[in-house]
């Protein structure tokens, strides 16, 4: 069964007609009702809070925000981005709650920094991660995306964006683009193992109360990944041979080997002029 997201780019795929199947029908209502359910439990909010719903489609998760779940802190307001005219335009027929914007999530988050308290995404991500032409470069698209999100949160703040990786390797390319922007990511799975698995990645921005362990402390088929200690997709670089600090390192070496080392100074790895 074909995806999406080979068919056709997300606002071209989702035309009018599209955007009203999608919208009218039950099971994806449920579905989405579902994913946006848990999305809130990952966020874990106290208060009502400003949410960016970012592929907000027709406004489906959005309705959830507005209203609330039984256990949840009460409504929240949102404001909801998309690529779709078709899916906005249903959107406000069905006179939402939230603001609408239209624009494309792979050219970063046009808000102004520390706007948001937290973001969902719902069943969006993926789209970045397939090239409709030579020119569309997906992991750009992705990094310019989680750095626009990463700096719209506030400090301290989360985000969950639910999404369908085709394979591992978009798997790995999402999570990583998160990670390189500065966020702590970790991915749920909910059904591991069967056709209705659903992946959640958790992220937070700083502060004691966005660490990413703190948040899913506790669950069960939750892989954290961050740039902390030795985290996924951490890089590191080699240090030059014969520069400074590869000097003092090796002197450090040294000594704990008992052996005689010259003392340091300003001029350790300085390198020589030529000699006439």
């Amino acid at each position: 069964m074909s995806r999406p997201e080979d068919i056709l780019p997300p606002d071209l795929f989702y035309n009018d007609i599209e955007s009203r199947k999608y919208t009218t029908s039950s099971r994806i209502q449920n579905v989405q009702a579902e994913m946006t359910d848990r999305a809130l439990e990952l966020l874990s909010l106290s208060t009502p809070s400003l949410i960016l719903d970012v592929g907000c489609g027709s406004g489906l998760s959005g309705d959830i925000l507005s209203s609330g779940t039984p256990g949840s802190c009460g409504h929240h307001n949102w404001i909801g981005m998309d690529i779709s005219a078709s899916m906005l335009e249903i959107a406000l027929q069905r006179d939402v709650e939230g603001d609408l914007l239209l624009a494309d999530i792979g050219q970063g988050i046009p808000f102004r920094p520390g706007a948001f308290d937290a973001a969902i995404s719902i069943s969006a991500v993926q789209w970045l991660c397939n090239a409709e032409s030579s020119e569309v470069n997906p992991k750009r698209r992705m990094a310019q995306f989680f750095e626009g999100l990463y700096a719209t949160l506030r400090r301290g703040g989360r985000a969950v964006c639910q999404f369908y990786p085709r394979n591992q390797e978009q798997r790995d390319m999402v999570s990583n683009a998160a990670i390189k922007a500065g966020f702590g990511a970790g991915i749920l799975e909910d059904y591991p193992g069967t056709k209705n698995s659903k992946l959640y990645l958790v992220l937070t921005v700083g502060g004691v109360e966005g660490d990413i362990t703190g948040v899913v402390q506790g669950m069960g088929d939750v892989d954290i990944m961050d740039w902390r200690g030795k985290g996924v997709g951490r890089i590191k670089k080699e240090k030059k041979r014969g520069g400074k600090s590869w000097i003092l390192r090796k002197k450090e070496q040294m000594e704990r080997q008992g052996k005689i080392v010259k003392p340091s100074s300003k001029y350790t790895g300085r390198r020589r002029g030529p000699t006439f």
